[in-house]
């Protein structure tokens, strides 16, 4: 059974940074694609940055140039690296992750989730 379990979250004050962990049960070799999703109160859940089995990455044109997402394959973890936060960035942000062929930024494309991190950016 896969389980993501994501660390990292927490209070930073904006224009701070934080990195979030996404560390997997097993090999993360067998994922086409890994990816962060966020979700504010009263919104939907929206991709922030994925990071497929060949390294190639694909970002929000929010967090573009602010995050960067990057994965250490011997340690099974998937990281986003956040800098510059704004306060609009709070919500609870979610690892995923699918073995699809076709990658897409659909959250319904993913079928392994984590049970997210909370995080808040103080004004």
């Amino acid at each position: 059974q896969v389980q993501l379990v994501e660390s990292g979250g927490g209070l930073v004050q904006a224009g701070g940074s934080l990195r979030l962990s996404c560390a997997a049960s097993g090999s993360i070799f067998r994922f086409n694609a890994m990816g962060w999703y966020r979700q504010a109160p009263g919104k939907q859940r929206e991709s922030v940055a994925l990071i497929t089995s060949g390294g190639s990455t694909k970002y929000a044109d929010s967090v573009k140039g602010r995050f960067t997402i990057s994965r250490d394959n011997a340690k099974n973890t998937v990281y986003l690296q956040m800098n510059s936060r704004k306060p609009e960035d709070k919500a609870v942000y979610y690892c995923a992750a699918t073995s699809r062929v076709i990658i897409t930024t659909r959250p319904e494309d993913y079928d392994y989730w984590g049970q997210g991190t909370q995080v808040t950016v103080s004004s």
